[in-house]
């Protein structure tokens, strides 16, 4: 590994990152224009010792996992973050591997969607990256690490979000990612995650196994969800699911009918999230 050369790539790229492209305040004095030590470690979810380690050259065997996140978070584009990988002397995932990269032009897209509740998942529904508003709905996932980030774990092993179900929606909405690991299977043979991840819940959960040996077949559809808030009371919203052509990345989106008391919370509620943060 070239820790010297990988540190100096993340510096480098860091420098580069305006902290309002990221969905960061942009205030008080600063030395560079870019993004400071602990905004790129708060974007990554690592420690602020361990970026500065990584860029003193300090930090030897980065895992993939880290890698990734340290691209993602700087917003590489997909040359450059091969090249990252190598210098972390790891082989960049191959194409029998789930895709976790944000292209610049999908993180742009997100970005222009800065007020509106936004969460990305990649092919096996695994949280890539959700932004304040979809925090302040959904409750904030920045401290959730391994399974706890796979909605798909979460839907089998351990319901009870904040989102209302019937009977019949709980399973159609278990029948359309059960339908999703099995195309993801098809198109990425090789990724450990997804065979680990099909493991686990065959050996946990007995409805997965019916929907799975059963060869269920289900789609996501737009539908209006309910989301208990804790604050604000109940909001019903409009979801939609994109999928990025290319890379089996998951868009999740929530509006609100303009107008209605819905938009009236939802917007109250993103400013208490906000609020919350900076306090």
């Amino acid at each position: 590994m070239s820790t010297a050369e990988f540190g100096q790539a993340v510096r480098r790229w860091r420098d580069r990152v305006p902290p309002e492209t990221a969905g960061l305040p942009a205030g008080g004095q600063r030395r560079a224009p870019g993004l400071r030590r602990e905004e790129l470690a708060l974007l990554a979810g690592i420690s602020v010792d361990y970026v500065t380690r990584l860029e003193q050259g300090r930090a030897s065997n980065p895992s993939a996992q880290v890698v990734e996140a340290v691209a993602r978070a700087l917003r590489v584009s997909t040359t450059e973050r091969e090249h990252l990988f190598r210098l972390a002397g790891l082989a960049p995932p191959g194409p029998e591997t789930v895709p976790t990269h944000l292209t610049p032009s999908v993180q742009r897209l997100l970005d222009r969607l800065s007020g509106t509740p936004v969460a990305v998942y990649d092919a096996i529904w695994t949280l890539m990256v959700a932004n304040q508003p979809f925090a302040a709905l959904m409750g904030d996932p920045s401290g959730l690490r391994g399974n706890m980030r796979n909605a798909v774990w979460r839907t089998f092993l351990q319901p009870g979000d904040r989102v209302r179900y019937t009977a019949k929606a709980r399973l159609d909405q278990q029948t359309a990612v059960v339908a999703d690991l099995r195309r993801a299977r098809a198109r990425y043979p090789g990724d450990p995650r997804l065979r680990k991840l099909i493991a686990e819940l065959r050996t946990r959960s007995e409805q997965f196994v019916r929907l799975w040996d059963s060869g269920a077949v289900g789609l996501h559809e737009a539908a209006r969800k309910t989301i208990d808030h804790p604050q604000v009371g109940a909001v019903t919203l409009d979801c939609d699911i994109l999928t990025v052509a290319g890379t089996d990345v998951h868009i999740m989106i929530f509006t609100a009918q303009p107008g209605t008391t819905d938009a009236e919370r939802l917007a109250l509620l993103t400013v208490l999230g906000t609020q919350t943060v900076a306090g």
